[in-house]
């Protein structure tokens, strides 16, 4: 019986999850909906609630909004919306941090994370899956002896929280798999392991070898 109990959670629980978090993705979408008028709104001219249209109506923003700024005007408009909201106390602070983020993670030149890494973490002996995401600032590097890489370190099983660092990148030991693999491998607590890959060293000594 307990076999039979264990296997039907594993069936039940990750699509109950999804449904979960689908519907509240679709149900916080469609609050968009009373930005229209009563009339406008698919309740109203079909005459029955139908989950969803709230995401199409977002969808549709975030496209339209894409388009208009991707010419000259949209391009200027944007500077000026900046510039607009980079003058509001408070406010400027919390915009400006949030977009140099967004811009690193969402835009097509956007590296946010390098490589992933294995690092000593929280203390000596302890080792766990860090992401350089570049090098130090100046004034920060010139306080430091040798070479220093920046990292962060996310929690598991939300890797949207965790720790940056500052640590010398010889006591760091580079891994082999993507990025995507090491987020996986995190978010699973190591239950999702990556494929194995040949090593930098493995693959120059295969292409270095002389075929027979």
């Amino acid at each position: 019986m307990k076999k039979y109990l264990m296997t039907g959670l594993l069936v039940w629980v990750p699509l109950a999850i999804t449904i979960w978090v689908l519907s509240s993705i679709v149900g916080g979408m469609d609050g968009l909906l009373t930005i229209l008028p009563a009339a406008w709104r698919p309740d109203a001219l079909i005459g029955f609630h139908i989950p969803g249209f709230g995401l199409i109506l977002a969808l549709f923003i975030v496209i339209g909004t894409g388009f208009l700024t991707a010419n000259f005007l949209g391009k200027k408009l944007l500077v000026w919306w900046d510039q607009l909201l980079n003058r509001i106390p408070v406010v400027r602070s919390i915009y400006s941090s949030v977009k140099q983020v967004s811009d690193t993670l969402l835009s097509d030149s956007g590296n946010a994370f390098k490589t992933a890494l294995l690092i000593q973490f929280p203390r000596e002996g302890v080792w766990t899956v860090a992401f350089q995401t570049g090098t130090p600032a100046t004034e920060i590097s010139n306080q430091l002896d040798g070479e220093h890489i920046s990292v962060y370190v996310p929690t598991t099983p939300n890797p949207t929280g965790g720790y940056f660092l500052v640590v010398p990148k010889s006591a760091t030991k580079p891994l082999s798999m993507s990025v995507d693999e090491a987020l996986k491998y995190v978010v699973s607590m190591g239950v999702v392991v990556p494929k194995p890959h040949a090593s930098a060293e493995q693959i120059k000594l295969f292409t270095d070898t002389p075929a027979k």
